[in-house]
């Protein structure tokens, strides 16, 4: 009697294949392609630059350690915001609420004023902008400055906060804001 017959699997991605996908293999466009798919929090990092409250939306933002309280978020170096968050020992952490799709949209958009008159924000510990009506704020001082390609990983160490705020989180996913459903 002879062993049966095993299919293989293809190995090399083939139009047919669940392997092809957007963009060559390896290339920037997959990599955005398949992240468009995995809903990320919104985020929105504050900064003092110069004595000027500096801020931008990050969806990159993760928790690194309980213990020591470790985050970590990423930055482009051509970001507006690069130079203050380069050069600043405290940066604020706002997680936004499902009602604060325009706030994430404004601190998104280059050269908006992020600080105008239509955001709410105070100075708080260490001078940082602390952001009104948001889930939920820390203030952490920076412990490193990771380079990854043209970004740096910000790795950072919650001081102070408040997770005290009301709502449900906003989310970003497939190049929109949106709201968790149940």
């Amino acid at each position: 009697m002879s062993a049966p017959t095993v299919p293989t699997v293809p190995t090399v991605p083939t139009a047919a294949s669940p392997l092809s996908g957007a963009g060559r293999p390896g290339s920037p466009d997959l990599l955005r392609s398949v992240f468009r798919q995995h809903a990320a929090g919104v985020a929105v990092i504050t900064s003092q630059d110069g004595g000027r409250p500096v801020g931008f939306t990050a969806t990159s933002l993760n928790s690194v350690s309980a213990d020591p309280p470790l985050l970590s978020f990423t930055i482009g170096t051509g970001a507006s915001s690069w130079p203050a968050v380069r050069d600043s020992e405290y940066l604020g952490v706002h997680i936004l609420g499902e009602h604060q799709r325009e706030l994430a949209g404004l601190f998104a958009r280059s050269g908006a004023d992020r600080f105008g008159p239509a955001t709410g924000w105070s100075a708080g510990p260490h001078g940082v902008p602390v952001l009104e009506g948001v889930l939920a704020w820390l203030v952490c001082r920076v412990v490193a400055r990771v380079p990854a390609g043209e970004h740096r990983v910000i790795i950072a160490q919650a001081v102070v906060g408040d997770p005290a705020g009301e709502g449900r989180p906003l989310l970003y996913h497939q190049g929109r804001f949106n709201a968790l459903r149940d």
